[in-house]
């Protein structure tokens, strides 16, 4: 039963997934063409970034003993992005969005939406559904564009995000690890580790999910874009790595049998004790 105070599971997520969209869409594209400094030119004020510093400031010491996202645009808030995407509109946004006042309106009704001011009433199904359809159309606009860039086409999915429960995570823009990612980690038998991806299609197609653990082949494919390993005596050497695919329902695809992927490098998976 869903409780009063808070959004359905799936619509709660398809608002996160938007946002985490936007957010990691904007540091690949202004750190891509500005640099890793690309914050102090985005178009937010000093006092602004300031508070995103405060805020990861206080996060770290709230997670002393867990994980913590460095990027610092994850401690932004919403309407700090729309700043954001307003005063790189014509020159990096619209090719990816189109036009603006339609995109600001889709905004503005995203941060209605998600506002924990209107989580404490139950949304009626209108809301619900355009809190999809907005989220969707936001996400979707962002995975043509990629993959339009990446081939000449639009017609196949690729990967929003994978992240590890470690910490580790990958998102498209890196132009130096490209589909990697690198984890300076030591794993031992018996650690279990939890991924999940984040995958859109840009004709909306339904996915499929795939994993390689080491060097065996890729497991059944699955609907699920949650995978959880736990390290067997097998998996004992360096360089150990966990690859994961993407594919639509489409007879053709990007790569031969897959349509994007991404894969995970850990230093080495040592015995037990």
């Amino acid at each position: 039963m869903t409780q009063p105070d808070s959004l359905p599971a799936d619509i709660s997520q398809a608002l996160r997934d938007a946002e985490n969209a936007l957010r990691d869409f904007i540091a690949a594209e202004l750190s891509r063409l500005f640099g890793a400094s690309w914050e102090d030119g985005s178009g937010v004020s000093p006092e602004r970034l300031a508070k995103w510093k405060e805020r990861k400031a206080v996060e770290a010491k709230r997670q002393a003993s867990g994980v913590v996202d460095e990027r610092l645009i994850y401690y932004a808030d919403f309407y700090d992005l729309r700043t954001i995407l307003k005063k790189h509109w014509s020159d990096v946004f619209s090719s990816a969005f189109g036009d603006w006042k339609k995109i600001d309106v889709y905004l503005e009704e995203l941060e209605k939406l998600r506002d924990p001011d209107a989580h404490r009433r139950e949304l009626l199904p209108h809301q619900k559904q355009l809190a999809l359809g907005i989220s969707g159309e936001i996400r979707t606009r962002i995975v043509r564009y990629r993959s339009k860039r990446a081939t000449s086409d639009d017609v196949f999915p690729l990967i929003e995000s994978a992240r590890d429960s470690l910490g580790n995570m990958w998102i498209p823009g890196n132009l130096d690890t490209g589909q990697n990612v690198f984890a300076k980690m030591t794993l031992r038998v018996g650690d279990r580790v939890q991924f999940v991806l984040t995958a859109r299609d840009p004709e909306e197609a339904p996915l499929e999910y795939g994993m390689q653990v080491g060097y065996s082949g890729v497991q059944p494919w699955q609907a699920s874009d949650i995978f959880t390993i736990e390290l067997e005596a097998e998996n004992i050497g360096k360089l150990f790595t966990v690859s994961f695919f993407v594919r639509s329902n489409r007879a053709f695809h990007a790569h031969q049998w897959f349509d994007d992927r991404v894969h995970f490098h850990y230093s080495a998976v040592l015995p037990r004790n």
